[in-house]
């Protein structure tokens, strides 16, 4: 295997026979050594947590599968946390590009950008936003017309990638309502395979996901025992 980029919570490896390999890593964004999904940065290492983040990814990744929303999964080796996958690279390239972010409250940066609209956990009906991977000027929010006219991607993949994004946490949100779990955002990535299809990429984890359970949020390392529950 190669190593062909290395992020703040993954490594990805070039297989050389077609396939990539994404080695998870114990690391979680946050500030100050409090977890945090919205962060743009490494705040804490947890033990074990790759493995958790792999865990939750391969549950998620096949329910989305089952409900015909293509992904990059193939398989999983929950023992090394390493997850062999289709290459789809992120649109905009590999390591940079967008994020998409679906809200069903108001938390987080949105609050910080419209809190003199919203208050702290008003119910918002899976609003769709897309921001640029780019640490050093805050993750920039994007409109439609700038990602079709930077050629991030062309106007048929962007409604793709919305429709794709709300199917996505209608399932989540369901199957999470069942074990009393509340989502109140995620965040996750699209990418591009050879072959030119959108597919769901990167992961779906505790680090992507802003769970609550009996109004307080909940832990990475919490999160998959209540799933899997």
């Amino acid at each position: 295997m190669t190593l062909i980029y290395s992020g703040k919570t993954k490594d990805v490896y070039d297989n050389q026979n077609g396939t990539y390999t994404m080695k998870f890593k114990d690391d979680a964004t946050g500030k100050d050594g409090v977890f945090d999904p919205g962060e743009n940065q490494v705040g804490l290492t947890i033990d074990g947590l790759g493995r958790e983040s792999l865990t939750l990814t391969q549950y998620f990744f096949k329910k989305i599968a089952d409900a015909g929303i293509p992904t990059c999964y193939i398989s999983a080796d929950l023992d090394k946390a390493e997850m062999v996958v289709k290459p789809a690279i992120n649109v905009g390239g590999l390591g940079k590009g967008l994020e998409v972010i679906c809200r069903m409250r108001a938390t987080g940066s949105f609050v910080r950008r419209y809190g003199s609209y919203v208050v702290e956990g008003a119910p918002l009906d899976n609003l769709v936003e897309i921001t640029v991977k780019d640490d050093e000027r805050g993750d920039p929010l994007i409109t439609k017309d700038s990602i079709i006219q930077l050629g991030l991607m062309n106007e048929t993949e962007y409604e793709t990638i919305i429709k794709y994004t709300k199917q996505i946490a209608a399932i989540l949100k369901s199957d999470m309502a069942i074990k009393g779990l509340e989502l109140y955002d995620m965040k996750f990535e699209f990418g591009r395979t050879n072959d030119g299809e959108i597919v769901l990429s990167d992961e779906i984890s505790a680090g992507c996901l802003r769970v609550y359970k009996n109004g307080k949020i909940v832990q990475p390392m919490e999160l998959r025992g209540l799933v899997l529950a």
